[in-house]
């Protein structure tokens, strides 16, 4: 592998792979009130919050750490303000105090966050202002969950140099199948080793909180009392479910994500814990699963967009399927099999926002993709011109890819005004 090729693909891994507690949509929200209490130096008397609806949907439905169960972006957004720490970024909430939630409930009670729906703006968007007197600090975030693409204080653009460096990400354009394999196989150990062992801690520790305690829809713990003895899909899919449990529920519990989503982070790896410790996988082999199936699902994405009415856990459970069958030596056959038998098969459900569910559309989407494997294994799969089956497997990634991101769009508003009420 080209040496510039290498060092992207490293650079994609350290951009995406990054800790977070709680779903990332409050938690941006939070990270961008923390931020603005900052810039603006003093207590605020108020705060607008205008998100796009991809934000409003995902925040909606889902507990916020640390706020003793509240839900929603008011809840978020004072959250941070009171007592988020801006230099956690994604793990702005770690420190909340019970005084810190006191004060969250007072300033809602009051109706201090004010929310309003930004319209024809990117799916990811958070623009949030504080004001106190006649001074005011203005913080908008967009397309990722930690890009601060904008701080203004009292009509002034500041910390413009930083900025500027923030917004520039890993070209992903070079992302193929072909290649992640390859990365794979002859990546440098101590370039990875860290940022997986990482991930593996944090998820399967979120894993086995949801296995053990009750928690949100306990989809993981359902799954596996209906388990058969020995059935390793099922278990795969219930570590993963169990995440999730946790997780929506307001766990404060850091994971590691993927392409902005923690579900995701949890979906791409765990089933290859669970199949690693089955066949007794050495380690070196499965910290280089994981990163083959955390590229594939960033490949994926990329043609989706981190926002949009796809269930992105979709992609994550297809790349998952492809890093088992490559940790027990399937060839590239197999795996450009698998992808197509999975997204042409579950490519279609939709997201309607973070909240209990999403550990059931994750087990639903595991077991779909580990059974696209088992038929990729025996040689089937589904062919070019049947729906959205490309020429090959580029093709068909990219041609559902498309489907999420323009042709579901119209799905991602109607889904929106249903979940407002309108």
């Amino acid at each position: 592998m080209e040496k510039q090729v290498y060092q992207n693909y490293i650079a994609i891994l350290e951009h995406e792979l990054i800790e977070a507690t709680g779903c990332t949509e409050p938690i941006a929200i939070a990270y961008a009130g923390a931020r603005a209490r900052a810039v603006l130096g003093r207590e605020p008397e108020r705060c607008l919050v205008r998100c796009s609806g991809n934000i409003v949907k995902n925040v909606k439905g889902v507990v916020v750490p640390a706020s003793g169960g509240r839900r929603g972006i008011e809840a978020a957004a004072i959250l941070g303000i009171v007592g988020g720490d801006p230099d956690r970024r994604l793990e702005v909430l770690q420190d909340i105090t019970p005084a810190h939630r006191e004060k969250m409930e007072q300033l809602l009670a009051e109706g201090f966050c004010r929310c309003e729906l930004a319209e024809g703006v990117e799916n990811l968007y958070i623009d949030l202002t504080l004001y106190a007197g006649e001074e005011w600090a203005e913080v908008l975030i967009q397309d990722t969950h930690t890009h601060i693409a904008r701080i203004i204080k009292n009509g002034v653009l500041v910390e413009e140099n930083e900025l500027a460096q923030q917004m520039a990400e890993p070209d992903k354009s070079c992302l193929n199948i072909r290649q992640i394999l390859e990365f794979g196989d002859t990546a440098e150990l101590a370039d990875v080793k860290d940022l997986i062992e990482k991930q593996i801690h944090c998820n399967e520790t979120i894993s086995k909180e949801g296995l053990s305690s009750a928690w949100g829809a306990c989809v993981g713990q359902t799954l596996l009392r209906s388990a058969k003895a020995g059935d390793l899909k099922a278990r795969a899919c219930a570590a993963a479910a169990a995440g999730s449990d946790a997780r929506m529920a307001g766990c404060a519990l850091p994971v590691v994500i993927n392409s902005g989503s923690g579900n995701q982070g949890i979906t791409v790896s765990l089933p290859l814990l669970t199949y690693a410790e089955a066949y007794e996988i050495p380690r070196e082999k499965l910290i280089r699963s994981l990163c083959v199936a955390n590229l594939i699902s960033v490949h994926q994405k990329k043609y989706i967009g981190r926002l949009s009415a796809y269930c992105g856990v979709v992609s994550a459970a297809c790349a998952a399927a492809c890093g088992i069958a490559y940790m027990l030596d399937d060839p590239y056959e197999v795996i450009a099999r698998t992808i197509t038998n999975t997204i042409c098969t579950v490519g279609g459900i939709v997201c309607d926002g973070a909240k209990s569910s999403c550990a059931a559309k994750i087990a639903a989407s595991l077991n779909a993709a580990l059974t696209a494997w088992e038929m990729a294994r025996s040689g089937l799969a589904f062919q070019p011109g049947e729906g959205l089956v490309g020429k090959d497997v580029e093709e068909t990634i990219a041609k559902v890819g498309t489907m999420g991101r323009e042709g579901m769009k119209e799905t991602d508003v109607r889904i929106l005004k249903l979940m407002l009420g309108e």
